[in-house]
């Protein structure tokens, strides 16, 4: 058993690597659960269920995120490669978009299932998935991957970043965006809008699941624009054409929220704050 045998792996058991990329996705994932597990206790729900939830929705999310991966792949990648090579996640290669859709997918027919508002159920997850994707994007950093175009060291330190960021981002001699640092950071700062702001002043259930298709939407435009690995789709952008589609959507939702939403009582509404 060795830790930290090269860059990318975490743990070394004979001839089993577990990445760092994979145990970011877990902390990620756990923290999301914690969060979540508290504001259902609004909804009561418990901590067995909520888990339950999770386990499915973690492993269908890691399924989705792959399937969409490969879709938008195939025919650069994995058309001119051994068939069972699309399933070699390890390998890396998932796409967020698409976990996000199966999870969600599958959060809707679970709690539908188990007689649970959706809309509530919905605004005790979503915006705590933003901190789970913002833990997860420093995985790309240490595969130094899905980065932006090329720039100056002079650059990377005008941003004050620190000096493991800046030296992370030496590939090869050559400096690149940090795109996952924007992103990472991006995530975090929409869901402490949604949670410190929104969270007091919601009106209708479902807003807060709204909220973070147009958050995130508008992160990710933004971030894919610098990248220079974005899956296309006939010569656009794949994940700027979804997240302006995720946007759109958000905003509607909301609207038809406004309109023949259920109204959020002081019983109801979610709370940053432990106990509340």
């Amino acid at each position: 058993m060795e830790f930290f045998p090269n860059r990318q792996t975490f743990l070394q058991i004979g001839g089993v690597h577990i990445q760092w990329y994979a145990v970011l996705i877990i902390i990620g994932a756990l923290l999301c659960l914690e969060l979540c597990i508290r504001n259902f206790k609004k909804l009561g729900v418990d901590r067995a269920t909520c888990e339950d939830f999770f386990m499915g929705a973690l492993g269908l999310g890691i399924i989705g995120a792959r399937i969409w991966y490969v879709t938008f792949t195939y025919q650069e990648i994995y058309a001119h490669r051994p068939f069972f090579d699309m399933f070699k996640v390890w390998e890396g290669g998932l796409a967020i978009h698409g976990g996000v859709l199966a999870a969600t997918a599958y959060g809707f027919y679970y709690f539908h299932r188990r007689n649970v508002n959706l809309m509530r159920a919905a605004d005790c997850i979503m915006p705590n998935l933003l901190l789970a994707q913002a833990i997860g994007r420093w995985g790309n950093f240490v595969n130094q991957e899905a980065h932006g175009a090329e720039v100056t060291r002079a650059f990377l330190e005008g941003l004050h970043l620190p000096n493991f960021v800046i030296e992370g981002m030496n590939i090869n001699g050559t400096y690149y965006h940090p795109t996952f640092l924007y992103e990472s950071v991006g995530n975090i700062l929409v869901f402490l809008l949604i949670t410190l702001v929104l969270y007091r002043f919601y009106n209708r259930h479902g807003e807060l699941f709204f909220s973070y298709f147009i958050g995130y939407g508008i992160v990710r435009f933004f971030v894919e624009g610098l990248r220079t690995d974005s899956l296309m789709f006939m010569g656009l952008r794949t994940a700027q054409l979804i997240s302006l589609a995720s946007v759109a959507i958000g905003v509607i939702g909301i609207v038809v929220l406004l309109k023949k939403g259920e109204k959020v009582t002081d019983e109801t509404r979610l709370s940053l704050l432990p106990g509340k």
